[in-house]
């Protein structure tokens, strides 16, 4: 088998680039798998593919009765194996979880190289591109795109001056901001109370508000205030 045949050097330069432009774009938004994550991706889903089609070729030498030509079952076994790669590329700080788009950006490259394996160009030519609209294009409709802010607020206070937690729930309304139910705990053996809650607002000028009142309250020992997505 000729490696240099049009319909296995044509599938090859159209993961290579398929994989390149995903990559690219991973690379530029400065995500854990860039550009050589999705060109390997991509390049092995297709490597993996051909030789699923050309299995008549390779599988020659056995007995023709044990031989099974079925591509879509290397195609099911390479999104598996993808599967466990964008797991490696999840975690989770605090209450905020990252990676999730990074994964499925490697998911689709994935699909992207068997389609050209596969040689379906038109189908996989017009992937790549909705592939990219989605993930460069689309991000700049997020400006316009009403969205709620929310975030994980955790508070210390005195046990002797703390407010209870209808009493923050209070302050936190007028600054138009909604909270879930508060949780407390005491620490250094009683000394401290602290609080933790998930709160919402409309956008995040209410959060820098609400920053601006942590600093200024003399009661406050210590606060975080990590941001999540909705």
């Amino acid at each position: 088998m000729e490696w240099w045949r049009p319909d296995i050097v044509w599938p090859i330069l159209g993961a290579l680039g398929a994989g390149a432009a995903v990559g690219l774009e991973r690379e530029f938004r400065g995500q854990p798998a860039g550009l050589r994550t999705h060109l390997l991706v991509c390049l092995t889903a297709a490597f993996l593919m051909i030789m699923s089609i050309e299995q008549a070729v390779w599988s020659a030498r056995l007995p023709m009765d044990v031989v099974r030509i079925d591509p879509v079952r290397m195609a099911h076994g390479v999104l598996t194996g993808v599967g466990f790669l964008c797991g490696g590329v999840i975690f989770r700080t605090g209450v905020t979880v990252h990676g999730l788009t990074t994964a499925a950006s490697l998911w689709i490259t994935s699909a992207l190289g068997l389609l050209f394996g596969a040689g379906l160009y038109p189908l996989a030519i017009g992937a790549t591109i909705i592939v990219l609209l989605v993930l460069s294009a689309l991000r700049l409709f997020d400006k316009f795109i009403p969205q709620q802010s929310v975030a994980h607020l955790k508070i210390s206070f005195e046990r002797e001056r703390a407010p209870t937690g209808q009493e923050l729930r209070a302050q936190l309304h007028e600054l138009g901001i909604r909270s879930t139910t508060f949780t407390s705990r005491m620490l250094e053996r009683g000394a401290v109370l602290e609080f933790s809650s998930n709160l919402r607002g409309r956008n995040w000028s209410h959060m820098e508000r609400l920053l601006e009142a942590l600093r200024d309250d003399a009661r406050v020992l210590e606060y975080e205030l990590m941001p999540r997505k909705p």
